[in-house]
């Protein structure tokens, strides 16, 4: 049991353990403390999010909808290995769950894993106060493959938040074995990731694994032709299939609506473009949502596309 973690060294942690970190606007103050405590913290709760798509799990993730308001975890660990950060204070992820659990994760004093839960989200203690929480996107259908690539950061993301609370990897729990109303993470099993947690808490931190070369290529030239074509500047959409491509970096970055990345570069995503070139440092004339080879370079690589002139 601890005080959180501060915005400044979760995200400090995570960066030493190698974790792959996307920031997403207004992730330090987007929480849900107004409805109650955040902490002492007791481990972290992992999720799957019965979901497909990077961009739209972020998003949803981030929202969250009528009867369950955002953010819904902390960090989303997406199949490319990234970690977006969402939210960071009291969070609508893990809901109601056994208190015998509770006890047994802040001791550490179980054995392979926790007892098996009897209470749930409804009858249940609050777990949005004493967990850390990660979504994992996944359809959790235990057929939906895990990518090696999620799979080690969701190891380093939890390695990271033990090891800067001196916690051991038993601090680490599947949301099936907080709440009994609960089946996630389905397709691999907690006890085999607590094994890869603990091994790596037994070691320095190492930078985390080659992503896979990228297979989508965005032309810079037809993506500029795109903004300045599109309404309002021009009057006459241009239909280019990369400027998707580059819409859904931006909700993956939290500058865009997902329901606005339709393929055309029109008010929207200028404005999520000048958003995401004011971050690189740019201002002025310079930030103003037309794409830039420089802006973009930084875009691709963060999100696995390539750019042709």
């Amino acid at each position: 049991m601890a005080d959180p973690l501060s915005a400044d060294a979760f995200l400090a942690a995570l960066r030493a353990e190698g974790v792959n970190v996307v920031e997403h606007d207004g992730w330090r103050t987007h929480n849900r403390n107004h409805k109650g405590p955040w902490g002492p913290v007791h481990g972290v709760v992992v999720h799957h999010t019965v979901s497909s798509g990077s961009a739209s799990t972020v998003a949803l993730c981030r929202d969250g909808y009528d009867e369950l308001p955002g953010p819904l975890c902390h960090g989303v660990i997406t199949k490319d290995g990234a970690f977006h950060l969402i939210g960071y204070g009291r969070t609508n992820h893990a809901g109601g769950g056994d208190p015998a659990v509770l006890q047994v994760v802040t001791d550490e004093s179980y054995g392979d894993r926790p007892p098996g839960p009897h209470f749930g989200n409804s009858d249940g203690t609050d777990g949005n106060r004493a967990f850390y929480g990660w979504e994992c996107e996944n359809l959790g259908d235990g057929r939906d493959p895990w990518p090696d690539v999620q799979l080690d950061t969701i190891e380093r993301a939890s390695a990271a938040v033990c090891r800067a609370h001196g916690w051991s990897a038993k601090s680490v729990i599947g949301h099936l074995e907080w709440s009994d109303d609960k089946s996630d993470p389905k397709g691999f099993t907690m006890p085999w990731m607590r094994d890869r947690i603990a091994a790596r808490l037994g070691n320095t931190p190492t930078a985390p694994p080659a992503t896979p070369a990228p297979t989508v290529s965005v032309s810079l030239s037809r993506l500029i032709a795109a903004a300045k074509a599109d309404p309002p500047r021009a009057g006459t959409p241009v239909s280019y299939s990369g400027v998707k491509t580059v819409e859904d970096a931006l909700v993956a970055e939290g500058l865009l609506a997902a329901g606005l990345a339709d393929g055309h570069f029109g008010t929207a995503t200028v404005t999520a473009y000048a958003k995401w070139q004011r971050r690189q440092g740019y201002s002025g004339p310079d930030a103003d949502g037309i794409p830039g080879r420089a802006s973009l370079v930084v875009l691709a690589a963060r999100h696995g596309f390539t750019i042709t002139s």
